[in-house]
């Protein structure tokens, strides 16, 4: 009923609605049903991954446009919080001011970017994309009297939102009330009202017609729409939603760099994400995003029990295949069966079955 008040948009499918409303939940209930640093870490990485793989969909999945830059927006919102708290000091006008001017800075690049090269093809457009994301990873490793360089920047955030401050002295069933459980909430909550604003915006007549230049631009062109246009304004909305996951990340982990928000793997895992969940759908973003960062921080645990499993019964050979060092391996085997077996993504799938 909240989906179809906000977008319109249901699942249309019994089983992807129960599985949309059991991550929803495991995120909301995180830390009380899963608590301990590592499990609260990876369900706030999850929701921030929602929303990077749900902005780059709006890009990809509905209005065809296929960049290699959505790193750099990331990483803009990231480095706009950690300046922000470096030079402010660790208020929350810090993290106020640092998220906006990062999200208006992406806003301006995504312009310029959209405005000199969308109206090139499609495989030119996204080298061009390349190349700017490349330019800028560069200079932000070179600038290290201002972004840290290679090394990154440290911050201090407030101390509202960290361990050290206590909220309750006892115990809220289990878990302690501090600052770090603060900060998850601000994380999901962020989260869900930028995700919500993407899924409004992709079921809106603004989202209608990209579909329609995303199936047949000289068609769309043709009866009136300004194709640029419309394709300059959703990389701007993209990149700003892009620049906002980069900010929470900021929140979140109170450090930034090169490796954590620009680099290139980053941009390989949000196009796998997309493709796992499904493009075009929106809710792929939260299949997508859930399996693949419980795979990036759990598939190794789970080889490894396994393997001792299999040791213990003396099974020859089979071992050797799930030692945890060969965890990418399977990542990628797995990720080749998705793609088999679902093609249109697990929503897609699940949604034709419906």
């Amino acid at each position: 009923m909240l989906i179809r008040l906000i977008s319109g948009d249901t699942p249309r499918s019994p089983i992807l609605a129960a599985i949309l409303l059991i991550i929803l939940l495991g995120l909301a209930f995180a830390p009380f049903v899963f608590p301990g640093t590592r499990s609260v870490d990876t369900a706030a990485r999850i929701c921030i991954f929602i929303v990077l793989v749900a902005s780059y969909d709006l890009m990809l999945g509905y209005a065809g446009i296929v960049s290699f830059a959505h790193t750099m927006f990331f990483g803009i919102g990231a480095y706009g919080v950690a300046l922000a708290s470096i030079h402010m000091g660790r208020g929350f006008d810090a993290l106020v001011v640092g998220s906006v001017s990062g999200a208006i800075a992406a806003a301006v690049l995504a312009l310029v970017i959209g405005l000199f090269s969308l109206r090139v093809r499609a495989i030119f457009f996204a080298m061009i994309t390349l190349a700017v994301a490349s330019a800028f990873a560069v200079l932000v490793s070179q600038l290290s009297n201002l972004t840290g360089g290679e090394d990154g920047l440290n911050y201090q955030i407030p101390r509202a939102l960290t361990a050290a401050q206590r909220y309750l002295e006892e115990p809220f069933f289990g878990v302690r009330v501090n600052g770090k459980l603060v900060n998850y909430y601000v994380v999901f909550f962020g989260s869900l009202i930028v995700f919500l604003i993407l899924l409004r915006i992709v079921n809106s007549p603004f989202g209608r017609v990209l579909q329609a230049i995303r199936e047949n631009d000289f068609r769309t062109e043709a009866i009136g729409y300004r194709v640029v246009y419309y394709r300059t304004t959703a990389t701007i909305l993209s990149a700003v939603a892009a620049s906002l996951a980069g900010s929470l990340f900021a929140i979140w982990l109170r450090y930034v760099g090169p490796d954590t928000t620009l680099s290139f793997d980053i941009m390989i895992d949000i196009l796998l994400m997309v493709v796992i969940g499904g493009m075009g759908t929106m809710y792929g973003a939260m299949i997508g995003a859930t399996i693949f960062v419980l795979a990036q921080n759990y598939l190794q645990n789970l080889m490894g029990a396994a393997e001792e499993a299999l040791q213990s019964v003396g099974v020859p050979l089979l071992p050797l295949f799930l030692n945890p060092d060969r965890w990418l391996l399977w990542l990628g085997i797995l990720f080749v069966l998705s793609v088999y077996f679902f093609p249109t993504g697990v929503v897609g799938r699940l949604r034709r079955r419906g």
